[in-house]
């Protein structure tokens, strides 16, 4: 019973945040989290992600664009950002490193560095 009002709780927590956006919601039960997609107007996936069952982000969360270019990968533990953030443009590609919802370090590289492509 427990399991169900936290999920019924992260799913309340997700339409309120993205209540104008289409999304796809699945409790994962290997990980116990809820792995989530969310979808431009277009169809197009905007975002991927899981989040606790309590409602905290979790794990590695990607980004896309309308056209399904990817432009934010980021990281979080227990709903902290942790770990390297790599935000691509047109021209660049931005690395910040965090550790505990602190920024450590920031890195750019312009597109023209084998380590700016959005694999």
């Amino acid at each position: 019973m427990k399991k169900n009002m936290l999920f019924l709780f992260a799913l309340l927590i997700s339409v309120v945040s993205f209540a104008q956006q289409e999304r796809e919601l699945k409790l994962n039960n290997d990980t116990n989290l809820i792995d989530v997609t969310y979808y431009h107007d277009n169809g197009v996936v905007s975002q991927t992600g899981a989040y606790t069952l309590d409602g905290k982000l979790q794990g590695e969360w990607l980004s896309f664009n309308t056209d399904g270019n990817k432009v934010v990968s980021a990281n979080y533990d227990n709903g902290k950002k942790v770990g390297k953030w790599f935000y691509w443009n047109d021209k660049t590609l931005k690395e910040v490193d965090y550790t505990n919802n602190t920024i450590v370090s920031i890195n750019n590289w312009t597109d023209s560095s084998a380590v700016a492509q959005r694999n």
